[in-house]
């Protein structure tokens, strides 16, 4: 057991050893966006060449999150729902303990409890026959202070000509994929040297190539998101609610010239390649304006316009691609949540999956320490059944119907002060209004296109921070998110036409509470 022991703290030792030597030795590379806090308010890479070419040269970096939580949760309106065999029942109000059968709408004789042994449990005793043991699927899971899991990205960048890089970025540890799982990677072309071409190079002095399958560049809100294990970069700990991010195949060409940047992208439109489904499948096509210039000493403006756009997507994931997971874990989920399956607590996706059509501005302001970053967003699109896009087995095909439309607001102002800026403190506000559609069926024998709500969502969020070295940051946050208008009880008709009575888990929902994180990037 000793000898045991003693191998694993002298592991740790070589470990610490050898990640001291990287970080001392790191290689440096042209047009590089670094990840720790020199990153901070830095959006695309420029056409400054600061780094003279001399050779190949190949960087390791990586980037490790944990984080502390103390939630509390509640959905006030939400009405218990529970299963009885082949039969499941609704209650006839929020905390009655009276069920009605959801289906027929009968009332449910007996007695229903609460199982003070199984959280979420109802123990029903019907007028004959022995007592049984439920589970509200509506309740919320049971929140108590602690850590989530761990996560860690694994960072290569490579020189491999003069204005010629690759990046590739893995998740080793996520709330989404536990396994090692390849982010994405891109190559990058600022300089085309390789060409023998005079003409060619003077052309290139303003313009830059990204091709792979690569983060998508749609707005700048992405630039400050928590990203798995990298979440230095982000003063405060969770994302915009509805956080647009999603890695997709193609390619982006910039142009940049006295503050002025003009970007063109052209994806697949989906988070991975697929060569099926001609007919239902259009690329992504967006671009981004942007101007940014520093004033003065004291006075930086930034201003950027994003369109994004796709006719057509079997499933497209622009408010749906982070294959990491929330910094909330568990919040406004039900007792049977795991990791992996309820990744994206506390955030929202408005399931515009198909015929998008996306704008983002972003205004940015830093003078002196104080430092302003707003979003406001615009998003118009349906899904394939919405669409009419799915053809029935049998009778009439479906009417396209009018896009669903959802909008964001969000709001950061921070103070940042010491030296190097290794201080700050702030707030955000941020709120989503959307039309969302329930109860939608996809199976050609049997299509529904949804009840439409309009439901919305606000977060108010205060944090602060520690740069402790430019790699290692020490950040809490205080949080409140409310959800307003999500229905309490509606008609699913998900099944079949007559439907069956059901009520959303969000109905009256609102959590709050802080977060403690810890951060390291290089």
């Amino acid at each position: 057991m000793k000898t045991q022991g003693l191998r694993k703290l002298s592991l740790l030792g070589v470990l610490i050893v050898l990640t001291g030597v990287v970080m001392a030795q790191q290689a440096p590379i042209q047009y590089f966006r670094p990840y720790d806090q020199r990153g901070i308010n830095m959006f695309e890479t420029t056409k400054e060449d600061t780094v003279g070419f001399t050779g190949f040269k190949f960087r390791i970096g990586a980037g490790f999150t944990q984080g502390f939580q103390n939630f509390t949760h509640k959905n006030s309106e939400a009405r218990a729902i529970v299963a009885d065999g082949a039969n499941t029942y609704i209650e006839t109000a929020p905390g009655s303990f009276q069920f009605t059968n959801r289906v027929t709408g009968a009332p449910i004789t007996g007695t229903f409890v609460d199982n003070s042994n199984v959280y979420g449990g109802i123990i029903y005793t019907p007028t004959a026959g022995a007592p049984r043991y439920l589970t509200n699927s509506n309740q919320l899971y049971e929140m108590a202070a602690g850590f989530p899991l761990a996560q860690a990205n694994l960072n290569f960048d490579v020189q491999l000509a003069d204005g010629v890089k690759l990046n590739l970025i893995s998740y080793m540890s996520s709330h989404h994929h536990n396994e090692f799982w390849v982010k994405g990677g891109y190559l990058q072309i600022d300089k085309v040297g390789f060409m023998n071409s005079e003409f060619m190079n003077n052309l290139w002095k303003n313009l830059t190539l990204k091709v792979g399958h690569m983060e998508v560049n749609y707005g700048d809100a992405h630039y400050r998101r928590s990203d798995g294990g990298h979440t230095l970069q982000n003063p405060f700990v969770e994302n915009n609610i509805m956080d647009a991010f999603s890695t997709e195949i193609g390619g982006e060409l910039y142009w940049q010239k006295n503050g002025i940047l003009l970007m063109f992208g052209y994806t697949d439109g989906e988070i991975q390649g697929n060569v099926t489904r001609p007919k239902d499948r259009s690329p992504n096509f967006y671009g981004k304006v942007a101007f940014d210039k520093q004033i003065n000493e004291d006075l930086r403006l930034r201003l950027s316009g994003s369109i994004l756009t796709t006719k057509s997507s079997v499933r497209n994931t622009i408010y749906g691609g982070d294959r990491t997971g929330s910094n909330y874990q568990f919040v406004m989920d039900n007792t049977a949540a795991t990791v992996t399956g309820n990744f994206t607590s506390g955030r929202f996706n408005p399931g515009l999956t198909d015929n998008l059509t996306a704008f983002m501005f972003n205004p940015f302001v830093k003078f002196k320490g104080v430092e302003l970053f707003g979003t406001y967003e615009v998003a118009n699109g349906s899904t394939p059944v919405e669409n009419g896009e799915i053809i029935p087995n049998t009778g009439p095909a479906l009417t396209k119907q009018d896009k669903r439309k959802a909008t964001q607001i969000a709001i950061e102002l921070l103070y940042r002060f010491g030296r190097q800026e290794q201080f700050y403190f702030g707030g955000k506000y941020n709120k989503v209004d959307a039309t969302i559609a329930l109860g939608q069926a996809t199976n050609p024998s049997y299509l529904y296109q949804g009840d439409r709500f309009d439901v919305s969502i606000d977060r108010t969020a205060f944090g602060a921070g520690w740069f402790i070295t430019p790699s290692v940051l020490f950040k809490a946050e205080y949080v409140m998110q409310n959800y307003t208008d999500f229905p309490g009880l509606w008609k699913n008709k998900s099944t079949s036409a007559t439907g069956f009575d059901d009520s959303s888990i969000l109905a009256g929902g609102k959590f709050n509470g802080f977060v403690i994180q810890g951060a390291i990037s290089f």
